[in-house]
């Protein structure tokens, strides 16, 4: 059942010419779990807001640069798509953009502008390079940038031998978890130090799926005492071993407990976390669909997912599919009385396999 959102969740997403979504206008709630098949754009999707974080951070034409240039980001290149746009619905407040390529491979604001209920539309910017909106602008401050700021999208697919998560990391850089959690014992040693009932909370969910895990052992380097690095005893033993003892399934549900039972102050409005059943049990998967729920309680939750089994701990209301034709991505969210008595005799994995909701592989007859 699907929770009211606050003003500073979205309520809908509308994405122009962005890779290959070519236009989608989609209402979001407080769950949305993305499926799809490979190369259907869930990512694509997921990747706009890390886009608009980068907007928000004044770092747009460093991350258009990182990406290859304007024509990676616009749908087929700019010979087919003159701009892209974006706008996004907090309520009944919104804020909007168009960028268009330049000729040294930069992007400008075509427009940039907000609009509020009890102001109308605010004056619409154009030709600068960087986004105009900042703290400072009252209103839209308080209920937009706050919350686009604190975006972060979580992806915790590289937890190797080599990770940053498994290496020295500064003892200090615990303002917040960071995508890919490379400061992991760092945030966790603060959680300790501050907020014991939720560092309590993350052990006893990651013993639910490792039951060998006895707890984290978190100590400034003997070498530096600014850094500290990811520790951890077994159960009933006291000798602490490294991060790389733990498997690459167990390390990523180590991160995603973090991200989803996090205190709440510290948590975004808004949680976006990209195929976060990699490497994971289906018991794990089943835990890790209880900590979304919860968190959806007060958050709001996107997810992109090609797991039949994450995909069966929700309902029909709470996701949207994906699937790609001729290039294009669409996007929709399901409809319970659409799928009439087929839930009744199947869930939602097993209709999903048997292509009943879209977003699988069609092969050519």
């Amino acid at each position: 059942m699907s929770q009211s959102l606050k003003p500073s969740q979205l309520s809908k997403v509308t994405i122009e010419g962005f890779k290959s979504i070519k236009e989608c206008e989609i209402p979001l709630t407080n769950i949305n779990l993305l499926i799809g098949c490979n190369g259907a754009g869930k990512s694509n999707f997921i990747g706009f807001f890390r886009m608009i974080q980068q907007i928000i951070d004044k770092n747009l034409q460093l991350y258009i640069a990182k990406q290859g240039g304007p024509d990676v980001l616009l749908h087929f290149g700019r010979k087919n798509t003159p701009h892209l746009a974006g706008e996004l619905c907090f309520g009944e407040n919104a804020y909007k953009f168009s960028l268009e390529p330049t000729a040294d491979n930069r992007m400008v604001f075509v427009t940039e502008t907000s609009h509020w209920k009890k102001h109308g539309d605010s004056k619409p910017v154009s030709g600068h390079f960087e986004s105009s909106i900042d703290a400072e602008q009252g209103v839209l401050a308080e209920y937009v940038y706050k919350a686009m700021k604190s975006w972060r999208v979580y992806h915790f697919h590289d937890t190797g031998e080599n990770s940053p998560i498994k290496q020295s990391q500064m003892i200090h850089d615990n303002e917040y978890l960071r995508p890919d959690g490379q400061n992991l014992a760092a945030y966790l040693y603060f959680l300790k130090s501050k907020h014991k009932k939720t560092y309590h909370r993350i052990v006893q969910t990651v013993q639910l799926v490792a039951p060998f895990f006895g707890d984290f052992h978190l100590r400034p380097t003997s070498q530096n005492k600014e850094f500290i690095e990811l520790e951890w005893t077994e159960k009933g033993q006291d000798i602490p071993f490294k991060a790389h003892h733990l498997s690459d399934g167990t390390m990523r549900f180590i991160c995603l407990a973090t991200v989803f039972l996090q205190p709440d102050g510290r948590q975004p409005d808004t949680i976006l976390v990209d195929e976060p059943e990699l490497g994971l049990h289906p018991y794990a998967i089943s835990v890790l669909g209880s900590l979304i729920k919860s968190t959806a309680i007060e958050k709001q939750v996107v997810v992109s997912t090609q797991s039949v089994e994450l995909l069966n701990e929700f309902e029909a209301e709470d996701v949207i599919v994906v699937d790609r034709k001729d290039g294009l991505s669409t996007l929709r969210r399901l409809k319970k009385d659409e799928l009439g008595e087929w839930l009744d005799e199947y869930s939602l994995g097993d209709l999903w396999k048997k292509n009943i909701l879209g977003g699988t592989v069609r092969y050519p007859r």
